[in-house]
């Protein structure tokens, strides 16, 4: 996949397909496949933390979450958001021959959400969940493993997400691995996700403030910053 940088973070020019691809070579050849998305949060961690900048660096996939991501950069046309391309791999599922794995959130929102998209995707194979608070995670490593899954979504929230795959990945059997953020919040119904009118306008960060406003508004001042440097970033295909 091609490859830009902004503010010297990985970003894929890329689209839903050929990601989906990827992801089905990965499986079919037992590869390891990381993906993360790459949005104004990422950006800022990354150039704030040289150990974040690190961690995001491992992955193999750098999607473009973000839209201040895609506007910084003019070869991105579109945004390739994490619980769209989740929704994309579950509705391949048969395709992918994916058996999925979740983990993350609170227990009662994981089982929900294996519901829901059970629900929708029928015949999809989820064989395994667990909640984001479990203390041992050698136990957590043996159950994904028991479970066969080549699939495991990680909602822990960023950059935590992101840590536990860096650290966990060659431990898993699985190949594909994706951090997902609140997804499964969305997914099972506990909040709401932003109108289609304010995804389509790349509104969804004014939508999550105004229902969040005392966690969304934490480092304004640094989130403006970066928001002033992404304007400025028009950088070429590396």
């Amino acid at each position: 996949m091609k490859k830009t940088h902004v503010l010297g973070v990985p970003v894929n020019i890329t689209s839903y397909n050929e990601i989906i691809n990827n992801i089905h070579d990965s499986i079919k050849q037992d590869k390891k496949f990381s993906i993360v998305s790459i949005n104004l949060n990422k950006i800022i961690q990354s150039n704030e933390s040289l150990e974040i900048n690190k961690v995001i660096k491992s992955f193999d996939c750098f999607i473009p979450d973000g839209i201040s991501v895609v506007r910084a950069c003019k070869e991105l046309n579109d945004r390739i958001t994490g619980i769209d391309l989740l929704d994309q791999i579950c509705k391949e599922y048969n395709k992918l021959n994916a058996k999925i794995f979740l983990y993350g959130a609170t227990q009662e929102v994981v089982e929900a959400t294996k519901i829901k998209l059970e629900e929708k995707y029928d015949g999809i194979n989820i064989v395994g969940t667990e909640n984001g608070f479990i203390k041992n995670n050698d136990n957590l490593i043996n159950k994904i493993n028991a479970s066969k899954a080549n699939i495991v979504f990680v909602a822990m929230g960023s950059p935590n997400q992101e840590k536990w795959i860096c650290d966990n990945k060659e431990k898993l059997d699985a190949n594909i691995f994706m951090g997902v953020g609140g997804a499964f919040d969305v997914i099972s119904g506990k909040i709401k996700r932003a109108p289609s009118l304010m995804q389509k306008l790349g509104l969804e960060w004014l939508y999550r403030m105004m229902r969040q406003p005392k966690k969304r508004s934490k480092n304004i001042f640094l989130q403006l910053k970066y928001c002033y440097k992404l304007k400025k970033e028009k950088r070429r295909i590396r």
